[in-house]
């Protein structure tokens, strides 16, 4: 009886210290975030595993590296322009999200990057954003550097265009990613999330960088 007394208070006195160890951890791992109090999303390897350096081609036919697409708070997609349905609404929330942080006074940028390059000149994406977001930053390039960039950032799609080499759907993801200046990707959004909801967390990352 003793003896069970015993076990009964080391394990009660290990459980009292596991979590305030965790406790700890947890305080000391949110004060070492400077957008800890801003974060909802958690990946395997963290938000730094996505994203890397590119040099794409833009709706001008320049040719921008990341740095310069990146030099501002970004909201980054991956579509294409021939999509019916999905891209262009989830490019219009993006773009109603970017409008709205720039009422609260927040420059951001709204980015879209092609995974249908074949398809996707440059003048084709010009288009696309004039429909979409005049500010939009539309970016193409050959087929390896958009395979590169789609997985730097872990995005998944498949052109179904075995059958049909022009009139074809892409089945793709459909997250959008915040990068930050100087801290790069450091959320992402789904599909469900609003453009008020969406310009609220990213309001909270761009603050808490200043």
């Amino acid at each position: 009886m003793a003896a069970d007394k015993r076990i009964l208070a080391l394990g009660a006195v290990a459980t009292v210290l596991v979590l305030a160890t965790g406790g700890i951890w947890l305080s000391q791992t949110k004060d070492s975030d400077p957008f800890g109090q801003c974060r909802k999303s958690v990946v395997a390897g963290g938000m730094e595993a996505f994203g890397a350096p590119f040099t794409l081609t833009n709706q001008q036919s320049q040719r921008v590296t990341d740095k310069q697409v990146f030099a501002k708070p970004s909201l980054v997609y991956f579509g294409y322009t021939f999509c019916p349905d999905v891209c262009p609404l989830d490019v219009s929330r993006n773009g109603e999200a970017r409008r709205l942080l720039s009422e609260r006074g927040l420059d951001v940028n709204d980015v879209f990057i092609t995974i249908d390059p074949n398809r996707d000149t440059p003048e084709a994406l010009q288009s696309f954003a004039e429909v979409q977001d005049p500010e939009l930053i539309a970016l193409t390039g050959s087929s390896e550097e958009i395979d590169a960039v789609a997985k730097a950032w872990r995005v998944y799609y498949k052109l179904n265009n075995q059958d049909d080499p022009e009139d074809y759907l892409v089945d793709h993801m459909t997250n959008t990613f915040l990068v930050m200046p100087g801290q790069g990707t450091v959320e992402y959004f789904g599909r469900d999330v609003s453009p008020e909801d969406m310009a609220t967390r990213t309001a909270c990352f761009v603050n808490a960088a200043k």
